[in-house]
């Protein structure tokens, strides 16, 4: 796949370079924004398991 996108994408070896960082980037902040908010909906974190004990 890593492959793929460096034959793909045009110009020199740092271009290449840096619009994969931008991509990447853009990736990350996408998960952030709109997938784990979705995600979170459906799994339980909060949810406890162990009972708090009273002293």
């Amino acid at each position: 796949m890593y492959g793929l996108l460096w034959r793909a994408l045009p110009g020199p070896a740092w271009l290449r370079v840096l619009i994969l960082l931008v991509l990447a980037a853009a990736v990350v902040a996408a998960c952030f924004e709109w997938v784990f908010p979705w995600v979170s909906e459906y799994v339980p974190m909060n949810d406890n398991t162990v009972e708090a004990s009273t002293p």
